[in-house]
């Protein structure tokens, strides 16, 4: 088994002192766990994932479905258009830096420093100046002469701070026309005095026609989708 998993892993080489010399399998098996322990805050941080599962969640609270659709739905269709939103981005990335990599064209550093180009590119362009400027100023950091030159450790937390801004606004404007269903529901009950009737369980129906009529998950999946091009 040990064997097998040795052939599997890709050789890495560290350079210490000038001189080439490979990590041990232990070493290996270690940098292996860490990439594979790393994936989920890689896909929810520095995605479009966190606008996308917000939004959805939204959705689902302002139609107060409950549990349908349920979270394996909501969270899969999020995930598949992830893919589909950074698909572009990740051919950057492999044209950049895996293939080089892997045709040893670049050093591990080189590769991983030409990856993150792509990754960043796409999250500044979704992010706004004030967040950027913010953790700089709180760095004390010089200006950036480009995007490049931008550390990650500043890049994702403005560009997660931009995601959850933008998924709350397009979460409000999904909530209203369900708020304002509850409402007329509401009135008009109890304009016929009918109290012990639950308003959310007779707005209900109407809420699920009104989406289905509009085609809501298509103009909702459309919307999103151009929100990031």
């Amino acid at each position: 088994m040990i064997t097998v998993l040795a052939q599997a892993l890709p050789q890495i080489d560290l350079t210490i002192g000038g001189e080439a010399e490979d990590f041990s399998l232990a070493i290996q098996a270690l940098i292996l766990i860490t990439i594979l322990s790393f994936g989920p805050a890689f896909v929810t941080m520095m995605t479009s994932f966190t606008r996308l599962i917000i939004v959805f969640f939204f959705l689902r609270m302002g139609m107060g479905t409950q549990q349908s659709p349920p979270n394996q739905v909501l969270i899969g269709l999020a995930l598949f258009l992830t893919i589909f939103i950074m698909m572009p981005t990740f051919n950057a990335v492999n044209n950049q830096a895996i293939q080089p990599y892997i045709n040893e064209e670049l050093t591990q550093a080189q590769a991983l420093s030409e990856a993150a180009i792509p990754l960043k590119e796409f999250m500044v362009r979704q992010t706004r100046e004030q967040e950027l400027l913010f953790f700089m100023d709180m760095l004390e950091m010089e200006p950036a002469a480009s995007i490049a030159d931008l550390p990650l450790f500043v890049v994702v937390p403005s560009y997660v701070l931009s995601e959850l801004r933008i998924a709350f606004q397009i979460g409000f404007m999904i909530y209203l026309p369900f708020l304002v269903i509850d409402l007329v529901v509401t009135s008009i009950l109890l304009s016929m005095g009918i109290i012990f009737l639950p308003p959310v369980l007779v707005s209900l129906p109407f809420k699920i026609l009104v989406f289905v009529l509009t085609d809501g998950w298509y103009l909702l999946v459309e919307s999103m989708v151009r929100s990031f091009q």
